[in-house]
């Protein structure tokens, strides 16, 4: 074969390609037509114009002739796919390469990004046929070639031939930001707005309380009305429709139309309305810079196509080589009672169906539940099925140090055992009896498939293991307590009421280093007694440095603050707490983790990360003036990457739910290192030094996750040895890139030494 001529074809080819596209680009007719409908014409066909003149030439393609040099620096693997991605004007610097295959047991992806010369290297893919194309900003997608490993393939790209084609793959915080925020004087009882609330609680409400808690807002099926609601008469009217559809509907209702007095409708229509007449994001993302070009990530279908996911779980916090190599474990919350489990190393996910002591109870559905039991209205994707159908409810899990996985699962009704009543000699129902709970603890041993229920008194949402001898796991969402279990006594028993105790949170007010009888929240301090905070934890994390218990308090209701509970000697007689507010700018508090030192990271809703360090205040702890506003020096803010809403000053628009702290340098950015959920900016967000490092997720687009954890698989294999895992967390997977039939995604973030690296 003369190879020369060959190459020659093949950059004939390109050349043609970039002839085109400048034509199309420019609306000047060539022989596919100008405009969009030209445009695809184009790439439609590339890929088999390309694909012939590649197999010719022996699998190697390229667009345009590269320096010898720079091919030359590109090691290609018998497992790895490289080359170089070019434009009309030369290499294209920190765009994404996607690699994807249907050809392993679940849909496979890895995607890397170029380095300053347009280089790429996807190493260590499982043997399959790809499809491969390249993904940046300022460009539209590239043709998808089919490529196997241990080839080079240079890729052409095509600038974006309008804004709005460019536009399209922004992060959905760049579209969000579009979405008019009332001014001040707007509230205090005008413009519909009721009188009591404020520009702060409108924001928390949009942001971390509501709306993006649950999914995220900007990504292209919420800027824009579903088909199925066109009929309405008005944009403010299909709104209004909209936030009724399916099993949610209460949950953004009550928010927007109680609470809000139902005055965010005719923004979220006048947002909607201006992007249909053509507006655009006022500013253009960066494409990934520095080490952020280092990012490695891999992605495995695994879900249902009408079920959704809350996270997953990797391996013990406290000891990340727990687990190595081992199965991801999904947590499905309302949607399902099949756990996915995930083998990374096969590529292979089957299903754990988990189980409740009663098959008889009711549905965890309706009164007492977010999500109701049929829909209220038809969903625009869904109709009026019920596609959520469980009784678990698993919300979140832990793994402990012997690999086995901890629930928040229900495990039976509401009606709760004798002991944990009015009139029990149990010590912590003596203190605090509790009638009833929605969540309890379950355990599922991976090793057997054994699957165990732990009944608790008090309600589960999330949950931690503490750093103690004993193992304690301790638990969030207990309504007015804090609950844990004594994991060691409870598999040397298997006695769960004996394990098990729980706690209000009660301030020492009255100065005194002990806990003493207490007043209630709503009642006035008294000099001679403690206080006791209103509800109990939303995030909960047990420090690593002194046996304390930290969690964020006002997540849904109140003034948002973290608070620091003290177990004491004997708990739950002897556990007292602390409360530190969040100080303005600060607002909104949602998911929060610790570092090793001791320093709390929290997501606000003010678009800050905000961290907490106890070590520097300098007012008392305790006592009459300690009641949440006595340490301010001790907070600090950062705000997210992102632009922010017009009209209400320096801002993100970023909602992050949840901050992970990376104490064991599990991605190699660091010990410590806290890491966010990007909601809105499609990525994690990780705070090293003081500067943000985004792991953007360029595919499929809409990335949203709610939790996240890191685990080391071997120490001695550098980058490939360790990474962070998370899942798809929001509840409608399906308005993400590619629509209704897409499924729950897990995936791996991996930061290599360069772009190159093997």
């Amino acid at each position: 074969m003369d190879f020369a001529r060959e190459s020659d074809k093949i950059g004939t080819v390109g050349s043609t390609y970039f002839s085109e596209i400048e034509k199309v680009r420019s609306n000047k007719a060539g022989p596919a037509g100008g405009g969009r409908e030209g445009l695809m014409k184009i790439t439609k066909a590339l890929p088999v114009l390309v694909a012939t003149a590649a197999l010719l030439a022996g699998g190697s393609l390229s667009a345009r002739a590269q320096p010898q040099n720079a091919a030359a620096a590109i090691a290609i693997g018998e497992k790895d796919i490289g080359g170089v991605v070019s434009g009309p004007h030369g290499p294209e610097a920190g765009v994404w390469v996607i690699a994807e295959t249907t050809e392993l047991p679940t849909r496979f992806r890895r995607i890397v990004v170029t380095d300053d010369q347009g280089r790429y290297l996807v190493p260590d893919l499982p043997q399959a046929d790809y499809s491969l194309w390249a993904r940046g900003y300022g460009l539209i997608d590239s043709p998808k070639m089919r490529v196997k490993p241990g080839q080079r393939f240079d890729l052409a790209a095509a600038s974006a031939p309008s804004e709005a084609e460019a536009a399209h793959y922004y992060p959905a915080i760049y579209w969000y930001s579009l979405l008019m925020i009332p001014d001040k004087n707007e509230f205090g009882g005008e413009n519909g707005i009721p009188a009591k609330v404020t520009q702060q609680d409108w924001l928390t409400i949009l942001k971390n309380r509501a709306c993006v808690g649950c999914h995220q807002l900007g990504q292209e099926a919420t800027r824009t009305i579903p088909a199925a609601f066109s009929d309405q008469e008005t944009s403010t009217d299909a709104w209004m429709r909209r936030i009724q559809s399916g099993q949610s509907a209460p949950f953004m209702v009550n928010p927007l139309a109680g609470q809000l007095g139902g005055a965010p409708f005719k923004y979220f229509a006048d947002w909607t309305d201006r992007v249909a007449h053509g507006e655009l994001p006022h500013a253009t993302p960066p494409r990934p810079q520095g080490i952020e070009r280092n990012l490695v990530v891999t992605e495995w279908d695994w879900g249902r196509s009408d079920k959704y996911l809350h996270d997953l779980i990797s391996t013990d916090k406290r000891d990340p080589t727990v687990n190595a190599n081992g199965k991801e474990f999904g947590s499905p919350e309302y949607s399902t009672d099949e756990l996915p489990i995930l083998d990374p190393m096969t590529n292979t996910v089957t299903y754990f169906r988990a189980l409740v002591r009663d098959p008889g109870m009711p549905l965890s559905l309706g009164d007492g539940h977010a999500a109701t039991l049929e829909p209220v209205m038809p969903s625009a994707y869904w109709g009026d099925r019920q596609i959520w159908d469980t009784r678990v409810n698993n919300h979140n899990m832990m793994i402990d140090r012997k690999g086995r996985v901890w629930l928040t699962a229900s495990v039976r009704g509401l009606d709760n055992p004798a002991f944990c009543k009015e009139g029990s000699d149990h010590p912590s129902a003596k203190l605090f009896p509790l009638k009833e709970s929605h969540r309890q603890l379950a355990m599922l041993d991976p090793k057997t498939m054994k699957y165990t229920f732990a009944d608790t008194c008090f309600d589960t949402h999330h949950l931690q293991f503490g750093f103690d001898k004993d193992d304690t796991l301790w638990t969030s969402g207990g309504g007015p307590v804090v609950g844990w279990l004594d994991t060691k006594v409870f598999d040397e028993t298997g006695d769960a009421a004996k394990a098990q105790g729980w706690t209000a949170l009660v301030l020492d007010t009255d100065g005194n280093g002990r806990r003493d009888a207490y007043v209630e929240p709503d009642q006035p301090l008294d000099p001679n007694k403690d206080k006791r905070i209103p509800g109990g934890f939303y995030a909960i994390m047990p420090s690593p440095v002194d046996g304390s218990v930290w969690g964020t308090v006002g997540v849904f209701a109140g003034k948002g603050a973290v608070v620091r509970l003290d177990p004491g000697t004997n708990p739950p007689a002897t556990a007292l707490a602390e409360i530190y507010n969040v100080p303005l700018p600060g607002f909104g508090p949602r998911g929060a983790d610790i570092d090793g030192q001791g320093v709390v990271w929290v997501s606000l809703g003010s678009g800050h990360l905000g961290s907490f360090d106890r070590r520097k205040c300098k007012a008392p702890l305790n006592g009459p003036n300690a009641t949440g506003d006595q340490c301010p020096e001790g907070w600090s803010f950062y705000q997210y990457p992102g632009p922010g809403f017009a009209g209400i000053g320096d801002n993100s628009a970023e909602a992050s739910y949840y901050t992970w702290v990376d104490q064991h340098n599990t991605l190699g950015l660091g010990n410590d290192v806290p890491i966010s959920t990007g909601n809105e900016n499609d990525a994690l967000l990780a705070l090293v030094d003081g500067k943000w490092v985004v792991l953007r997720v360029p595919y499929p687009l809409s990335f949203y996750a709610k939790g996240l954890d890191g685990r080391i698989d071997d120490p001695t294999a550098g980058w490939k040895g360790r990474g962070v895992w998370t899942t798809s967390g929001d509840r409608v997977p399906w308005l993400k890139e590619g629509g209704k039939g897409t499924v729950p995604i897990a995936f791996h973030f991996q930061f290599r030494p360069n772009p190159l690296a093997d």
